[in-house]
């Protein structure tokens, strides 16, 4: 199922897709900033201070999107100064729930809300878009202040760091070109590839689509021969955390449910021992629940799953040991 806020109010979808077939990423609506000193915010952005405890993230493990806030948050120290609510796996008629009855969902620790809507229903009573994660909320002022996982990325990167004395950066100056390339291939070929080839209701849509996941796929591995260990030569940058969580849910998802099965992440012999090298490293295992990943997707997609049955394998070796 699928869903949105019109005017405040709930309406339930029966298609990801248009009507062309093909599926649309909404773009987020919520775009402030947090910074040091609550000023100097990108330009059309409203600047929040950076202080321990004001703000709130809502994820969920299951979506990638949200999965890429959650390593940064861990990466830069933040888990004392931003706290988290994880929503319900499932995403049935009402969206997003604070539902708790799955080990690992937490309910809504800030207001004890039903739905994921009523939180952005609090931050605009009229509010018309999707209702998605990761949220970044102020608890002062009681709004969202970004919902774009891109940008919560490098707010996450850089806002804290007088807090946390933390100084890794993650979208370093002399990378950035390079960053912005990659992040723009990788975005529409793969992050958003594999929900544009699993939720096309029409077969050229489909074969269009994924097609170029895998060309994209191809080419990401030919550049991980060529420089790596990461996707911009010797270091670790957000690029590679865009990636990493679309490649973790690949063979254990996206191959069956989206049907993106010319090959599997493991056929790929440098993209999967990237994707292990990531996986491994300190503070991104750990925000990896697969149990939460794979009854999101094929117990939520009603129109792709419709007997709802979450597969028991792929046995995926590598996660399981760690």
């Amino acid at each position: 199922m699928a869903g949105m806020l019109i005017d405040g109010q709930w309406k339930t979808q029966d298609e990801f897709a248009d009507d062309d077939g093909a599926f649309k990423r909404q773009d987020s609506s919520f775009r402030d900033w947090v910074t040091p000193d609550g000023e100097n915010a990108p330009e059309g952005k409203k600047a929040y201070k950076a202080e321990s405890g004001r703000y709130h993230l809502y994820v969920s493990y299951a979506c990638p999107w949200a999965n890429r806030a959650l390593i940064m948050r861990r990466l830069k120290g933040l888990e004392g100064h931003i706290d988290v609510s994880v929503v319900h796996p499932y995403m049935l008629d009402k969206g997003w729930t604070f539902d708790d009855d799955f080990e690992g969902a937490t309910g809504d620790r800030l207001y004890g809300f039903d739905r994921l809507s009523q939180i952005y229903t609090k931050a605009k009573p009229d509010y018309t878009g999707k209702v998605t994660v990761p949220v970044l909320w102020d608890k002062q002022s009681e709004t969202i202040v970004n919902n774009e996982s891109s940008e919560i990325l490098r707010i996450l990167n850089s806002g804290f760091n007088d807090l946390t004395g933390n100084d890794e950066d993650y979208y370093p100056q002399d990378l950035r070109g390079d960053i912005d390339d990659v992040n723009e291939q990788v975005y529409h070929g793969v992050n958003n590839g594999v929900y544009k080839a699993g939720f096309a209701t029409k077969q050229d849509v489909y074969q269009k689509e994924v097609t170029k996941l895998f060309d994209v796929l191809d080419h990401l591995e030919e550049r991980l021969e060529e420089g790596g260990p990461y996707l911009c030569g010797a270091r670790f940058t957000e690029a590679d955390i865009r990636l990493f969580v679309t490649l973790v849910r690949f063979d254990a998802v996206y191959v069956g449910h989206f049907k993106c099965n010319i090959k599997r992440i493991e056929d790929y012999q440098s993209l999967q021992a990237y994707l292990e090298r990531v996986y491994a490293m300190p503070g991104v295992g750990e925000t990896v629940h697969m149990n939460h990943i794979q009854h999101h997707y094929y117990y939520s997609h009603e129109t792709l799953n419709p007997h709802r049955i979450v597969p028991k394998g792929p046995d995926l070796s590598w996660l399981n040991s760690r």
